[in-house]
């Protein structure tokens, strides 16, 4: 039995040890990691991943949480990967999985993992995805992603969630007006967080408004919840929303016309990433990136040609 064929096992049993030294291993880019995650994807695909987005301040770690425990309740085990700011010091995160969600330590249905973007735009680390699927074949039933925050630029986490939630708050400037782009637009739910406060009712006017103006493809209408995370109301019934999708996606054979989408999407991506990696390993040294750019820099070369040229040498 090789080395790799145990890990698998200890991950597929749910060792916490066994997890955390995967999910390290993936995010450091590790030689050990595309062998384990090949090993691993057999086993993927029993999860649904739900990916929580919104602009910062919406209380979405405090959601994340209640939306945990409410699935514990019902026996359900959870994964959740927070992706955090990166620090300009360590390149970590800096928000940790120590610092929220502390009174899920004991509990052994739940994996909590802080990602750092490390400047990766879009609200997700680069590695994010490939950890929902080290989590789904680790048995857990759902993955729970809490993106960044960035705004409308965060509309990434849609091309890896089977479920999405658009996480809204009263009082944010012109409310929906000035996040309406881009991001409204990947909500499955909607949810109006802090609901007690005084505008919520404006920000559920607007979002009905903006839903007549534009019908999905799929023609399902996002429904919107309204919760106060800190005291736990409205979790239920968004537990019951997201379950009221996933059955609306089964009855109209959606779901996996969805994946599909999903993962084309993650396909053009992954082979951007891989053949970027490759010409940056084959062609361009540290030495010879600084020399391209400063003939660049003082126009003595065009970086129209360079790149087509580091293109056809690529094979």
């Amino acid at each position: 039995m090789t080395a790799t064929t145990t890990w698998v096992e200890r991950v597929r049993a749910g060792e916490v040890r066994a997890l955390s030294r995967a999910i390290s291993a993936i995010e450091d880019n590790a030689a050990e990691a595309l062998e384990l995650l090949k090993a691993l994807f057999p086993y993927s695909g029993g999860a649904r991943v739900i990916g929580l987005t919104g602009a910062p301040g919406s209380g979405k770690s405090t959601l994340v949480d209640q939306l945990a425990r409410e699935y514990r309740k019902k026996g359900k085990t959870v994964g959740i990967i927070a992706v955090d700011p990166t620090s300009p010091y360590t390149g970590g995160a800096i928000l940790g999985d120590r610092i929220r969600m502390q009174a899920h330590h004991a509990d052994t249905g739940i994996y909590i993992r802080s990602m750092a973007t490390r400047g990766f735009l879009g609200g997700l680390a680069r590695a994010t995805a490939d950890v929902a699927t080290v989590l789904d074949a680790s048995g857990k039933n759902l993955v729970l992603v809490e993106t960044v925050g960035v705004g409308q630029d965060e509309i990434d986490i849609v091309r890896l969630a089977d479920v999405t939630v658009v996480i809204l708050v009263p009082g944010m400037g012109d409310d929906v007006q000035t996040i309406k782009a881009g991001i409204m637009e990947i909500a499955d739910i909607f949810v109006i967080n802090k609901s007690d406060r005084e505008g919520a009712e404006r920000v559920e006017r607007e979002i009905r408004a903006m839903q007549t103006l534009a019908i999905r493809k799929d023609k399902w209408t996002p429904p919107i919840v309204k919760t106060v995370a800190t005291e736990a109301k409205g979790i239920e019934e968004l537990a019951a929303a997201v379950a009221g999708y996933e059955q609306y996606l089964e009855k109209e054979h959606l779901s996996v016309k969805k994946r599909i989408s999903n993962w084309r999407e993650r396909l053009v991506e992954m082979l951007r990433e891989s053949l970027l990696e490759r010409v940056l390993r084959e062609q361009l040294s540290p030495e010879k990136l600084e020399g391209y750019a400063q003939e660049i820099a003082e126009h003595k070369r065009d970086p129209y040609s360079l790149v087509e040229e580091l293109v056809r040498n690529s094979g």
